[in-house]
């Protein structure tokens, strides 16, 4: 089978009929995560002819991603993290960083969460990068890392005193010089998002996977826009298939085709719309759900509270003006 059939089977058969135990912490998130490496869903963003996963292609990894979602978005959320380590490890032309990282990355031995907000956000950067002998020394805090106790490697980014950007892999361990603190959330709660704090944080010089002028890294990455769409995507499948709407399937059906389709200039709208249809979706299905839709127990109510939370998740200016575009025209 190729990956989407397989991942459209996992969701259907296994993350759906779990995601509301998984969504309050009862049920075992890990052991999701363990089958998705199980099947080869961490190599996902490898390249080609590395890992064992059957996927030709963005369009099929995307709906990859979507299908996932539709089952459980906190699965999807902290897997989806884990491919920029993946794909960083392919690219990098560094000495050893390939030979190290990929295979286990790509085999799920290794699972990455991801702290680069700190550096491609607009303005100061919140983590620093100060070149010492044999490596570098991180201070500052990256405000938003997934995955916490589920990963073992932490992708990490860090601006460097002339604003270039240190991209590393780092050890996920709580110490000295690195400590976490949770974050709470209205959605994803089991995904152990945490805030991490670097107080002189030794990186060596062999674990560096790229350092790159800010002309590089400030460059949009319509990539990883449009996988951060496919989760969107998800919550919008799985309403409209709950409802049982052809109209919502219509939309999902358009505002995939936008997504793959889009340029980067075309590509905040096109995220935009999709954010956008989730919340409508998830809404319909609260209205037909009815009374129930608000207890604690209901898909409807956890499916509103993800979309909500997907509004935000990734947001970039020019996405942020398009979607509050769409919400307050008449």
């Amino acid at each position: 089978m190729t990956g989407e059939l397989v991942a459209r089977k996992i969701a259907d058969e296994i993350l759906f009929p779990a995601a509301m135990s998984v969504d309050t912490g009862v049920a075992d998130l890990k052991a999701h995560l363990d089958l998705l490496a199980a099947e080869g869903f961490y190599g996902l963003a490898a390249p080609p002819g590395v890992g064992t996963l059957k996927v030709s292609g963005r369009r099929a990894a995307c709906r990859v991603v979507e299908e996932l979602a539709s089952g459980c978005l906190t699965t999807a959320f902290v897997w989806v993290q884990h491919h920029p380590a993946v794909l960083a490890a392919a690219a990098s032309v560094l000495p050893g960083v390939r030979k190290r990282w990929l295979a286990p990355l790509v085999s799920g031995r290794a699972r990455a969460g991801l702290a680069i907000g700190a550096t491609v956000r607009q303005g100061p950067a919140t983590l620093r990068a100060t070149a010492v002998d044999g490596g570098h020394l991180l201070d500052g805090e990256a405000p938003w890392v997934t995955g916490w106790g589920l990963i073992d490697t932490l992708y990490a980014s860090a601006r460097n005193a002339d604003d270039s950007a240190l991209w590393a892999f780092l050890d996920a361990v709580e110490g000295d010089t690195l400590r976490v603190e949770p974050v709470e959330m209205v959605a994803v709660a089991a995904s152990r998002t945490v805030r991490v704090v670097f107080d002189r944080h030794f990186v060596p010089t062999e674990r560096v996977a790229a350092v790159q002028r800010p002309e590089r890294w400030s460059q949009p990455d319509a990539g990883t826009l449009r996988f951060n769409g496919s989760l969107a995507l998800g919550v919008a499948n799985r309403c409209s298939r709950l409802v049982d709407d052809g109209a919502l399937r219509a939309q999902l059906d358009a505002c995939r085709a936008a997504l793959d389709g889009a340029d980067p200039a075309g590509m905040p709208p096109a995220r935009a719309a999709a954010s956008e249809l989730a919340l409508r979706a998830a809404a319909a299905l609260a209205v037909a759900t009815g009374s129930r839709a608000v207890l604690l127990d209901n898909h409807a109510q956890r499916l509103m509270r993800e979309a909500t939370f997907l509004l935000v998740f990734g947001l970039r200016p020019n996405i942020r003006d398009a979607l509050l575009t769409r919400l307050t025209s008449a």
